[in-house]
């Protein structure tokens, strides 16, 4: 059964695993039909195939989040095929680990460009389907560091920090026209970039978990559902929140 008055299409950035892959399986199960842009192309395509043999309707596109003539084609390739994008979950990024005094500016601007300016791409070449539509939900993935702070990660957190900033912004903004922005940021989730980390020794599952008051990594499933609570028709009165997903963290 779906969650909106009508069908709705989504765009879902980093899609084609962990969190955004979640993400695109529970709105298409909600009745979206989901658009999953990636920088891995098979694996989006993948993943949609995925979603079909489900019963739902998506559609998998090759994606570099920075590259802004391509994220405004990908867009309109999705409105030519399923109809004007009205919900879009901003969950591409990339993690960095890496001490303060050795963050050189090149490296500086990869994680920035991928993790918030490549935001700021995705909801321009969006939000004028929204805006003539009337309606729109928009929903960015953030993090947890952000508030609380990750040493080894300044360049990660800083441009985390500034998608909570800019969805406060957006939601002020585009309000008046019937569209929200909110923010998730997780906690500590089970994801393939979070066993990646896991892997080189940047972090330590087992205190992980041991801070985590529930006692356990979260699932893609978990921030999934938060996600589609704040797109459904009926999450119109929420907007400029930051809904924190994170198992109780500090």
């Amino acid at each position: 059964m779906s969650d909106w008055s009508e069908p709705r299409v989504a765009v879902v950035t980093g899609a084609a695993s962990g969190i955004g892959l979640g993400v695109s399986r529970r709105l298409a199960s909600d009745g979206a039909a989901v658009a999953l842009f990636d920088l891995d192309g098979d694996g989006a395509r993948r993943a949609a195939a995925g979603i079909e043999a489900e019963g739902g309707r998506a559609a998998g596109f090759e994606v570099d989040v920075t590259d802004r003539a391509r994220v405004r084609e990908a867009v309109h390739e999705v409105a030519e095929r399923f109809g004007p994008p009205l919900i879009l979950v901003n969950n591409a990024g990339r993690s960095s680990f890496a001490p303060f005094l050795e963050i050189t500016p090149e490296h500086l601007g990869q994680i920035l460009d991928v993790n918030l300016v490549a935001v700021f791409h995705c909801c321009q070449a969006v939000l004028p389907y929204m805006v003539e539509a009337g309606w729109g939900r928009i929903v960015n993935i953030s993090s947890s560091s952000a508030h609380s702070g990750t040493p080894r990660m300044a360049a990660y957190v800083a441009a985390k920090a500034g998608i909570n900033g800019l969805t406060k912004s957006l939601s002020r903004e585009f309000g008046p026209q019937g569209i929200t922005a909110n923010a998730i940021p997780p906690g500590f989730v089970d994801t393939p970039m979070l066993r990646a980390a896991a892997g080189e020794g940047s972090i330590d599952m087992d205190a992980e978990i041991a801070r985590t008051p529930v006692r356990r990594p979260g699932r893609p499933d978990d921030i999934a559902a938060a996600c589609a609570f704040l797109c459904r028709d009926d999450a119109g009165y929420i907007t400029g929140q930051v809904l924190g997903a994170d198992g109780g963290r500090p």
